[in-house]
């Protein structure tokens, strides 16, 4: 320990935690200040962050809350920090997840390295074939409701490191300020947008679902994915009997499970003909459900299987609505295609992993958006809506990596 700081922090620790803040980009929080403007004055501005830290005199300030809208309806509250508080909670994720991340367990799949929402997808679609029953849950307000003591009862047990423990209490207590400028106290919850956030919900739930399922339920398989998770059952009785106590189990630890979004699905297929009132779930994007599948010798059977969801299918094709592809005649196809590609190619990636067919509506709204702009700019083409889309399909035909779905198309298949 330093004779003028009370605690040992480097400024190595403190500069790697920048470059990580400015890798990941983000908007400026309440102090309006952007990632260009913290560059101008970078070194002092590193400076005075590692100095407070390991003075014990850093304080957090409130974080902007910015309204983001749900695709199942309603608003959630993105809290954004400061870019200073962000390179500060940085420091701390960096010292204390080598310290939580070994104990989660394998079933957990967000924010962790090497993990991703595809491969819970992956996992769940395969756990789906083997057993007939799901419990699809939510927890409702999750991020808004975590116990802060309970949360720093899970910190202490896995790190003695006292400026750790100190700068995620200031977190936690950190006001919001809201759009209209007020400052809201916090007494429970964790911002959702935070740095350090994503390891505390982890951290949180470990102890809450993932342990306890694993002791209570141990021949349970399961797959969590921040607040949203499945539990494979054999039985309905299985599945009614864990969700009973699962319910209570949150309601113990000061969580809700949320009424509309948890309940017990039968994975209906060519082998499961059972009535039931629920046969499908969504799941980080995707339905699963009943479909048509093809099996290696052509014939087709019905899958119980995941393939884009229709709220995520509404939502892509609003943002293209949005934009208004075919009112921006000043434009070029390639200046489209620009722009364009890089968010189709990450909708492909994501929606279009498992069933890739179910984006063909989508891929076909595009191109209707782009017969519609060929007949803005070209006289030629005014109120010609079959030669509007015969132009666009022959330069499809010549350039058909113009556009990455025009690619994908060309390559769509079943899964």
């Amino acid at each position: 320990m330093s004779a003028t700081k009370p605690f040992v922090i480097s400024k190595n620790l403190v500069m790697m935690a920048y470059k990580r803040v400015k890798a990941n980009k983000g908007a400026a929080g309440v102090d309006q200040q952007s990632l260009e403007d913290f560059d101008e004055n970078l070194e002092d501005n590193l400076y005075r962050i590692w100095n407070r830290m390991s003075s014990g005199s850093y304080f957090p300030p409130a974080v902007l809350a910015v309204p983001i809208e749900k695709k199942s309806g309603g608003k959630r509250i993105l809290a954004v920090p400061t870019v200073s508080d962000r390179v500060a909670q940085m420091v701390v994720k960096l010292t204390f997840e080598p310290c939580v991340e070994p104990h989660f367990l394998s079933d957990s799949y967000a924010y962790r390295p090497n993990k991703s929402a595809l491969d819970a997808v992956g996992i769940t679609r395969q756990r789906c074939w083997k057993q007939d029953w799901v419990i699809e849950f939510d927890i409702k307000g999750m991020f808004d409701n975590i116990d802060h003591d309970l949360l720093m009862k899970a910190v202490r047990k896995h790190t003695d490191n006292k400026w750790v423990i100190l700068y995620i209490e200031r977190w936690l207590k950190a006001p919001l300020e809201m759009p209209d400028g007020t400052r809201v106290a916090r007494d429970k919850g964790i911002p959702q947008g935070g740095v350090i956030s994503p390891v505390l919900c982890n951290l949180f739930l470990h102890y809450v679902f993932d342990v306890w399922l694993s002791r209570n339920f141990p021949h349970s398989l399961w797959c969590r994915f921040a607040d949203d998770g499945v539990v494979h059952c054999k039985t309905e009785a299985e599945a009614q009997h864990i969700l009973g106590l699962l319910g209570q189990r949150f309601k113990d630890c000061k969580l809700e499970l949320h009424p509309d979004k948890t309940r017990i699905i039968y994975c209906k297929d060519s082998n499961r003909q059972k009535q039931y009132s629920h046969t499908c779930f969504t799941f980080l994007g995707y339905d699963f459900r009943r479909r048509s599948a093809k099996q290696k010798n052509g014939k087709l059977f019905m899958s119980f299987s995941p393939a884009a969801s229709k709220s995520a299918l509404k939502s892509m094709r609003a943002k293209i609505r949005a934009s208004k592809i075919h009112q921006q005649s000043s434009k070029t196809l390639e200046d489209i295609a620009r722009e364009w590609n890089p968010i189709l190619r990450g909708w492909i990636n994501y929606y279009g992993h498992y069933t890739p067919s179910a984006l063909r509506r989508l891929r076909d709204y595009f191109d209707e958006r782009l017969y519609a702009w060929s007949k803005r700019k070209y006289k030629k083409l005014k109120g010609r809506k079959i030669r509007a889309s015969q132009f666009i399909q022959k330069i499809k035909e010549q350039n058909i990596t113009l556009f990455v779905h025009w690619k994908q198309q060309e390559n769509a298949v079943v899964a």
